[in-house]
């Protein structure tokens, strides 16, 4: 009779696809700080794909950078989101690429978030300087 009513009072088992049972397994493996890290970078690609799925056909791109300072303090995400708002006369997913692999070295390598935000800096600023001198 006991073991009857415990069973009642568990919640039913999930039936998830074999990649989020996975994804599950990994993320319950990790320690504390790398969880906050996967989630961060679930974050940032959730986020990624919501801008790509902005009216950008409406944008007037601008020649110019906006003149948007960086604050003392930022997150790697932030940074991202002010810099494609910095520069939107890039397309974004030609920056795809090295802004990924930046916020992964971040996320799961633990490089600093200064050091990565330093770099995505320079990464936004050259892509518009080749745009401007007409280089691809």
């Amino acid at each position: 009779m006991i073991g009857r009513a415990f069973h009642t009072m568990l919640p039913p088992k999930l039936s998830l696809p074999a990649d989020e049972q996975n994804l599950l397994k990994l993320y319950r493996a990790l320690a504390d700080e790398d969880r906050h890290g996967l989630v961060a970078f679930a974050e940032f690609l959730h986020q990624r794909r919501r801008q790509a799925g902005d009216d950008s056909e409406n944008k007037v791109p601008t020649a110019e950078p906006m003149d948007i300072p960086r604050p003392e303090s930022e997150t790697v995400i932030a940074a991202i989101r002010r810099l494609v708002a910095t520069y939107p006369m890039l397309n974004r997913d030609e920056l795809l690429h090295e802004t990924s692999e930046l916020m992964s070295a971040h996320v799961m390598q633990g490089r600093s978030a200064n050091a990565v935000i330093d770099e995505l800096e320079v990464v936004f600023r050259r892509k518009f300087e080749s745009v401007e001198s007409g280089r691809p």
